[in-house]
């Protein structure tokens, strides 16, 4: 079975892998769910340390999170090869960053953080139905537009994460106008069209019977997605809270 997935097709053209260390829909799950377990642990220390000792006690540990996230992340993504390795450690940093981040909208607007936490997976079950049911069909089209639409959204991050370094920003992103929160609405489309490329590589990787190591890839791409989604949400909620 040929791929228009280039990650995917890059790997079919290494040596024959024997059934037993072959990729499958199964154990890319099973790995979703360690990730996942993971993330939640990690998220929960710190909103264990955010309720002792308050913001305070976190701000450290969620730049911590967030940086270690970034690099880990960036790595897997390159070098699939070590997600065995990456993804984990990934979801150790990225747990530590949703934890003090969740903790401190949680802070500021009682109850955003489980109002979240339900829309995200309520988003993630209807786009697991939509793609069972092929109401979408995932083609080079669909995936270049997806694809390019989230590079252009993480362009307009970059550049305001650069424009913050100088002591301005982006206000059309940050602010609660009805821009702002339709761009919101706009990034949560984007990430949950997402799932639908992710799934799409899971059971296209085991079709081609991928080497083992990337059911840890299937499930760190997958992770990522939900991770983002579910930060699109609280920034959303929040938008609409003030």
């Amino acid at each position: 079975m040929r791929s228009s997935n280039p990650v995917l097709k890059r790997l079919t053209n290494e040596e024959q892998i024997d059934l037993t260390y072959r990729m499958s829909v199964e154990g890319t799950i099973n790995k979703v769910f360690i990730l996942f377990m993971i993330v939640m642990g990690s998220a929960f220390v710190l909103w264990s340390r955010y309720m002792e000792g308050g913001v305070d006690a976190i701000g450290s540990w969620m730049i911590i999170g967030l940086i270690g996230g970034l690099i880990s992340a960036l790595l897997t993504s390159f070098i699939p090869r070590i997600a065995v390795i990456a993804a984990p450690i990934y979801a150790v940093f990225e747990g530590m960053a949703l934890g003090g981040l969740s903790a401190m909208y949680e802070q500021r607007y009682q109850g955003i953080t489980i109002q979240a936490v339900g829309l995200t997976f309520g988003v993630f079950l209807v786009m697991i139905m939509i793609y069972r049911f092929r109401i979408i069909n995932v083609n080079a089209k669909f995936r270049k537009m997806v694809v390019g639409a989230t590079l252009g959204v993480l362009l307009v991050y970059i550049i305001d994460l650069i424009m913050s370094f100088f002591g301005s920003q982006l206000t059309f992103i940050h602010d609660s106008s009805p821009l702002s929160i339709f761009i919101s609405l706009f990034v949560v489309g984007i990430a949950a069209f997402n799932f639908v490329l992710d799934f799409d590589m899971i059971e296209q990787g085991s079709k081609m019977g991928l080497p083992k190591y990337m059911e840890w890839y299937g499930a760190f791409s997958l992770i990522v997605t939900l991770v983002w989604l579910y930060v699109e949400i609280l920034d959303l909620l929040r938008k609409l809270k003030r």
